[in-house]
């Protein structure tokens, strides 16, 4: 099977490929050894209500000042 480069770098996948992924709309896209390999991938948003991402923080013992210290450390610079 082939399929075509467009002018936009778009490739078509030819159907009889992807009817073998039904429900698929994504694929997880990496080049080895000079091919192009296409993983299905499945795409979910993460939407986490600030109340429980406050209750894990509870959970774990953090405070409001720990937030501030752990941002400072996540940005030094890796020397």
């Amino acid at each position: 099977m082939l399929a075509k480069k467009t002018s936009k770098n778009q490739l078509t996948l030819p159907k009889a490929v992807a009817d073998r992924f039904p429900g698929i709309e994504y694929f997880d896209i990496d080049v080895k050894e000079n091919r192009i390999v296409l993983v299905p991938a499945k795409i979910t948003r993460i939407r986490t209500p600030l109340e429980e991402i406050r209750g894990r923080m509870q959970k774990l013992g953090m405070r409001e000042k720990d937030v501030g210290g752990a941002v400072k450390w996540a940005r030094k610079r890796k020397s």
